[in-house]
């Protein structure tokens, strides 16, 4: 390693500073940061409005069953990256508040299916509705186009962060 030709930041193997060339990637990790933060903090509003005993990390689960319909158990913790025994956890507790219904797998008679109570998908429905307008208010003096480009890059760090 050596100092850079202003005696600031230190360069690594291939001339990459870590104060100049990768400036972007440490502006990216700063900016997810508050992101997740902020995301957190909404997610536990938001699981709070679905139902008030509701955990915050369970709202996900609600939202993954909201847009993909009955799944089960071992799909629903292999997306939200947690173990079986959390699942079930989370599971019973969404089924004690009467959000989730289990039903039998039709094509595997020892596995279940999970899926919303209609209890469950209207108070999500109505919850992603309020978010969805906090959003178009917030993001009113964005082109829609600016939007659109935002979820697709999103898009495609989510699906660049499964590998």
């Amino acid at each position: 390693m050596r100092e850079d030709g202003n005696g600031g930041g230190r360069r690594v193997e291939g001339g990459a500073s870590a104060s100049g060339a990768d400036q972007e990637y440490l502006s990216l990790e700063r900016e997810l940061t508050v992101l997740l933060r902020r995301a957190r903090a909404s997610q536990g509003e938001m699981a709070r409005e679905v139902h008030p005993d509701l955990e915050s990390a369970a709202y996900g689960l609600l939202v993954r069953l909201d847009e993909c319909g009955r799944q089960r158990a071992t799909e629903l913790a292999a997306y939200i990256g947690v173990g079986k025994a959390t699942m079930s956890r989370q599971l019973r507790a969404l089924e004690s508040l009467g959000l989730v219904a289990r039903e039998p797998d039709p094509a595997d008679g020892r596995a279940w299916l999970v899926h919303l109570t209609d209890e469950g998908r209207q108070r999500v429905g109505k919850v992603r509705e309020a978010r969805r307008g906090r959003y178009v208010s917030q993001l009113a003096h964005w082109d829609r186009r600016e939007v659109a480009e935002l979820a697709r890059l999103l898009h495609q760090l989510n699906l660049g962060m499964e590998k």
